[in-house]
């Protein structure tokens, strides 16, 4: 059977390595972001998806997103995978953050999460035998914290909690798990533009590198295929060593 995959934040970095990775297996591909990623639909194309459908949505707008779970529903009938890479990072000291950057911080990654969850499950009618899936990125951050990143380790912590619960309403027909990535070279890390002592920081794990957005993309695919049929509600970690829970 062909997958129904909804991808978001599929414009670039760790959502357009997922899409293209799923592209690869044939598979029918939703991709949605603020901006359309035409990019990568032409590139999941290349790599093989069956077909690829491209959105512009604010995740944060609930009606936005009622709106792409109903254009999915028309052209797919449905979703077996989601996989929700969709976010932004915010870095300020807590005395100097306003509250509006806290508020669009929670409004993107956690209420997004919501919204996109709630839409994506509501279409997914897995089996015993085929469960669906619900992939969701969270980041390592949530469970050892960072000074000066307080929206976005709440945000992600948050994540975590969907997870967990929406594991235990929807096993065993959806399993649904966070991948909760340690640095990774994406455009929102910045880590070309990054200064040295925040390179330092970064990079003081023990793998000593930065990781790859493919790398993300490929337990993303592990994830929702045979392999993964025995994980749900966890948060998978593959972070260089960042933390070893």
């Amino acid at each position: 059977m062909t997958q129904r995959v909804l991808v978001t934040g599929a414009f670039r970095g760790i959502g357009a390595a997922c899409a293209l990775a799923y592209g690869s297996t044939g598979a029918r591909i939703a991709l949605a972001d603020i901006y359309q990623s035409e990019d990568t639909a032409h590139a999941a194309r290349a790599s093989g998806a069956a077909e690829v459908l491209d959105f512009a949505c604010d995740i944060s707008d609930e009606s936005a997103v009622e709106a792409l779970g109903q254009s999915i529903k028309n052209s797919f009938g449905g979703l077996d995978i989601l996989v929700h890479c969709a976010g932004v990072i915010h870095e300020s000291p807590l005395l100097d953050t306003p509250v509006a950057d806290f508020d669009r911080v929670i409004a993107i990654n956690l209420r997004g999460s919501f919204l996109v969850g709630k839409t994506a499950i509501g279409l997914m009618a897995g089996t015993l035998e085929e469960p669906a899936r619900a992939i969701l990125i969270a980041s390592d951050m949530a469970y050892y914290g960072r000074e000066t990143f307080s929206p976005y380790v709440a945000s992600k912590h948050g994540v975590l909690g969907l997870v967990r619960s929406w594991a235990k309403e929807f096993a065993p027909k959806i399993l649904v798990n966070a991948i909760c990535p340690g640095p990774i070279d994406t455009e929102m890390l910045g880590a070309a533009n990054m200064s040295t002592e925040w390179r330092a920081r970064e990079l003081a794990i023990p793998l000593s590198r930065f990781g790859r957005p493919e790398e993300i993309a490929e337990l993303a695919l592990f994830l929702g295929g045979s392999g993964g049929r025995y994980f749900t509600g966890q948060g998978l970690g593959p972070n260089g060593g960042s933390i070893m829970p």
